[in-house]
């Protein structure tokens, strides 16, 4: 079994509808344990958590064209794995939302994936080709913001967690767990025969 976990931070609610719907596509990946956590719940069990997970998948609205405080400040506690290289060859993806269309979102996920390479980890792009770019496109396709680097989602600033952001921003984050999670299920087995062989070449 491989785990997955997904950090994240949600100021009104909106960006934690977008870790759900990554939760609900990494577990539609059979043998994938799956763990969601905010950054206002972290204690010494979600570190130990986290160093035992196969992949982390990192989230927080897009405030002022960055990472919201509260994940940056989880980010500057990571310190101490960073030199032990406790994450070294996990998988990382990320997510962000904003209430506009851009938002520069972009340098949100930027700033995550700068996160996870400091930690050496391995960065999953979304794998989706971008949507709504075309004559023939529509809002309702799939990453219909055209990102490449995370899952990137909108939400009206006029309206609650409840509407937004739309069904086709959620089904676009159930596929980036999806793809974490079939990587995870491949990447994990080999990844622990290797820590083992180290394990046993220093004993």
């Amino acid at each position: 079994m491989s785990v997955v976990s997904i950090v994240y931070h949600s100021g009104r609610g909106h960006t934690e509808v977008i870790a759900d719907a990554i939760g609900r596509g990494s577990r539609a990946v059979s043998g994938t344990e799956v763990h969601l956590i905010s950054v206002d719940d972290v204690s010494d069990d979600t570190w130990a958590l986290l160093n035992r997970s196969d992949a982390i998948i990192f989230g927080a609205p897009t405030y002022m064209g960055s990472a919201s405080a509260p994940m940056k400040a989880f980010m500057d506690k990571t310190s101490r794995f960073f030199a032990r290289t406790s994450w070294r060859d996990k998988l990382a993806a990320g997510f962000t939302n904003s209430a506009s269309q851009s938002g520069d979102k972009l340098n949100t996920l930027t700033q995550l994936a700068i996160f996870a390479a400091q930690h050496s980890m391995l960065w999953v792009s979304l794998g989706l080709p971008p949507g709504n770019n075309s004559s023939a496109g529509s809002p309702e396709d799939l990453n219909r913001l055209g990102s490449f680097l995370g899952a990137m989602a909108q939400s009206n600033a006029d309206e609650p967690a409840a509407v937004a952001p739309p069904p086709t921003d959620q089904r676009t984050a159930e596929m980036l767990g999806k793809r974490v999670a079939e990587l995870a299920c491949m990447w994990a087995p080999a990844l622990r025969a290797f820590n083992d062989q180290g394990m046993s070449a220093n004993a």
